[in-house]
Formats: structure tokens, sequence, C-alpha cells
């Protein structure tokens, strides 16, 4: 059967050179003659012809020396061309080519780049971004790696009682003057203005063609992650209440551990040369994660199933992950993802593999979308307000009761431990825009659940929640 490292072909022609190239750009293969696309043997008249002809075509071409041997069966001699992996790149009249599942692909643009980057020992992460000074870098996510890295136990306060400079070259960031492209990415608080599509893109959507509202979250990937997983759990999940006891429980559509691992891999081994930004689309009845990327060769949906080593496409951004305490670095992401659905009797997640994308995807119960069920949509296509699932006050606790949605109730809790909070930092808070933020309020204020009292700059909110 044809695949990654087996190609037929019934008789010879020049243009199968892109394959035998393809082969030795990527982990070798055989190219057989004399077979049919059903891998009949179809057989040869020229073997002796071609076993003379072939290894010079091949070295003139291309300078490789394949294995060419003349085998038989059923009286029929086909050719068999065993082809080695090369550790240096290997063109055919100028091009190089790649296989790609069964087919022989041609590199271009930024695949040429990160191939080239990879076999000459160097990974797209690890190239050195000129224009890029470190005065221009904020502190703040400097911080948030000290504090991840020391509440891990990953590193200790006497490992990082050090510049932030020191910092970037101890995590093989810099080179020489110059920052890599990983710490761009990692600390700058504005990564798009070298790379484009640095970001996550989240979506709500009511079918496969209808988007409900979108947002976008910005900043260095260091903290990406958690920014994400707030969003998506404030503003597009809802949790099911439940009780045991006198204690109440909370259940969202997916476990948090396990949404937060499929979220890291996605930043971690994205392929970040495309432009394209991560994408979550949130429909009714399932989640599904997207990421510009590709398993290592000949690996399937099936390798990332079993015990596997880690391979990450980005190792130098995944060496900071893993040192600030939020990935481990022995390949057990995907176990850890299917764990926690199986700890939460959730159904396991499912995969899609694409040659340049990877998808994660998760079943999941309407109830715990925001619009999952019941929902009307309004607002102007940017938000959703639901008809159920509301919040009162009960003994100092915001419990379900049916009037407001999960984002009105954020924004509650925050009025209520801060009478004198502003729109602006409620946006902050919550990841909302802050056109929104004035749509809930307004909305609320309508209800009747809250009053603002006193001037604009110097009032405070009341709450006046049912009893």
């Amino acid at each position: 059967m044809e695949n990654l490292a087996v190609e037929w072909k019934e008789s010879w022609h020049d243009e199968y050179m892109r394959t035998i190239c393809a082969f030795a750009n990527a982990s070798g293969g055989v190219l057989e003659v004399g077979r049919r696309d059903n891998g009949e043997i179809a057989g040869v008249s020229n073997a002796t012809k071609l076993l003379e002809d072939l290894p010079n075509k091949i070295k003139s071409a291309m300078a490789i020396i394949p294995d060419i041997e003349a085998l038989e069966s059923d009286k029929k001699q086909y050719i068999r061309i065993g082809v080695g992996a090369y550790p240096f790149p290997i063109s055919y009249h100028g091009v190089y080519y790649i296989r790609s599942g069964s087919t022989t692909q041609a590199l271009t643009g930024s695949a040429l780049d990160e191939f080239i980057l990879r076999k000459h020992g160097k990974t797209w992460d690890a190239v050195p971004e000129p224009y890029a000074k470190f005065d221009d870098f904020e502190k703040d996510a400097f911080r948030a790696f000290r504090s991840k890295a020391i509440g891990s136990a990953r590193l200790t306060e006497r490992d990082l009682d050090i510049t932030d400079e020191v910092l970037l070259d101890n995590l093989m960031c810099t080179e020489k003057n110059y920052l890599k492209r990983a710490a761009v990415l990692l600390f700058h608080q504005k990564p798009e203005k070298w790379v484009l599509g640095s970001y996550v893109k989240v979506g709500l959507f009511a079918n496969a063609a209808d988007l409900v509202y979108q947002d976008e979250i910005h900043g260095p990937l260091i903290t990406m992650a958690d920014k994400v997983e707030d969003l998506v759990y404030l503003k597009y999940f809802k949790g099911l209440i439940s009780y045991q006891g006198i204690q109440r429980i909370e259940t969202y559509p997916i476990p948090r551990a396990a949404f937060r691992e499929a979220v890291l891999n996605a930043i971690v081994h994205k392929d970040y040369s495309t432009g394209n930004p991560i994408h979550i689309h949130i429909y009714p009845d399932k989640v599904l994660i997207y990421n510009d990327g590709r398993l290592p060769d000949r690996w399937t949906v099936d390798n990332l199933l079993i015990p596997h080593t880690s391979k990450p496409y980005n190792p130098l951004i995944a060496a900071a992950f893993f040192r600030s305490g939020q990935i481990e670095a022995w390949g057990r992401g995907i176990q850890k993802i299917t764990d926690a659905c199986i700890a939460w009797g959730k159904p396991d997640p499912f995969f899609k593999i694409c040659p340049n994308e990877v998808m994660i995807g998760f079943n999941v119960d309407p109830a715990g979308i925001v619009g999952g069920t019941d929902a009307n949509i309004v607002e102007n296509g940017e938000n959703i307000v639901e008809n159920g699932g509301s919040i009162v006050e009960n003994g100092g606790n915001i419990v379900e009761n049916g009037y407001v949605n999960p984002l009105q109730a954020k924004i509650l809790e925050l009025m209520r431990d801060n009478p004198k909070i502003t729109a602006k930092t409620i946006a902050e808070k919550t990841g909302m825009t802050s056109r929104n933020v004035q749509i809930h309020i307004k909305t609320l204020t309508t209800m009747g659940l809250i009053e603002r009292v006193g001037a604009r700059k110097k009032g405070h909110w009341t709450l006046k929640l049912p009893e």
C-alpha cells in the first residue's frame, strides 16, 4: 500500500526523481518501478538498462546515491529504489520536495524556510529577530514567568534572582546580541509586531455557518493559556450546578485540566510561520481547537494516543513553558487530556490531522454552552442574553435562579466586591469589550438588579438582588 515511505510506478519517467528527492528530504522511502497502483506486479521490459542508467541519473541530478536492485515475481522483473534520509537539504532542478501522506509536494514560502532551518539543525523559533530590542519589553510577562516557575517548583527564587536579560539568555532565547523569535513570542506584550497570527481567536457559533460573536486574545505566549481559559469559562461556558450535601458543585462542558492542556498543546506546537492564529470554535454540541502545525514524520493519530516521547515543534518555546511549570517534557499531553475527561465522566476527545493543521475536539452537553439551549440571540449579534440561568444572592454566594447569564453574574460579583468598580476595570477583568460591558450594565439596570448612586466618577453601585 502506498504511503509516506512507499510509492509504486508502472514504468519509469524522469519526473519520478521528484519522489526520490522527497524521500531523501523526509525519512527515506522506497520507489518500486513495475508495480501498478493496486500493488500488482506489472514488470518492466528494460530492467537491465534501468539498473545501468538510474544510478548515474540520480547522482547527477541530486548528488545522492540510492540502493537500486532488480527483483522478480512470477517471472516479471521490477526495480526497487531505496532512498535513505539525508541530513542536508536535497533539491531536484532547484526545487525541494517533501512527502505529504502518499503524495509528493514542492516546498515553497515559509514551509521551505522552516525545512531548510531544520535540516541545518535549527528551528523556526530559534532564528534571531534583528529588530527586536529588549528595551521594548515590559516586565509583566517576566514577572508571570517567575511566579509560575517558583509556584511549580521547577525553579527556585535563587535561580531567578537574575536580570530579565540573563533570564532570556538562560532560556536560550538570545544569540550574540540578538533576541530570538522565541523571546519575542514568549515575553513581548505585542509579539504580532514581528510574528503575524501569534494570538488566539475564539468564536461562538449557532451552527456551522452562523457566527454569534467572537473574541481575540493577544499578548505574550507565556500568559496566553491563562487568558484563554479565563475568557472561555467566564464568557462561553456555563457551570451546571449540583450539590453534594450543602457543598455546591459547578460542572463545566469540558474539564478545566483537559481544556487547558489542549490550549497549551496548540500554543506550544503551533507553526507560527503561517501567520494564522489559533482558532477555538464553540458550537452548541462541540468545541474544536485548530492550530497550524503537523505531526512528526510518520506519525498518525494512533501515535498520539499511545505513550510517546516529547517532540516539540518549537523546542525553545516548549522549554520555557516547561520551566514555568505549565507543561511536562514527557509527551503526556494528550494522555492528560483524555484522563481528565474520563475522570469527570466526559467523552474522550477526538482528533483530525491534516498535512498542515491539527484539530482536537470535545463533544459537549449543549446545556453547558452559553446559548446552547433555550437562548435568544440579541444585542446586535454581538452577545447573548438567555432566558434562564441567573443569580440571586444567598448567604454571600451567587447562585442560579433564572434571570441573567454568566457574564452578567460575573459583573454582579465584581460590583458586590467593589461597589466603585468602573466599566473599564470590569472589561479588563472579564475580557469583554467596554461596549459589551455597558450593554450588560444597561440590561442589569433595566432588570432592577443594580442602581448607580452618585456622580459618574465618584459614585458607586448598589445591588438589589432578590432575597
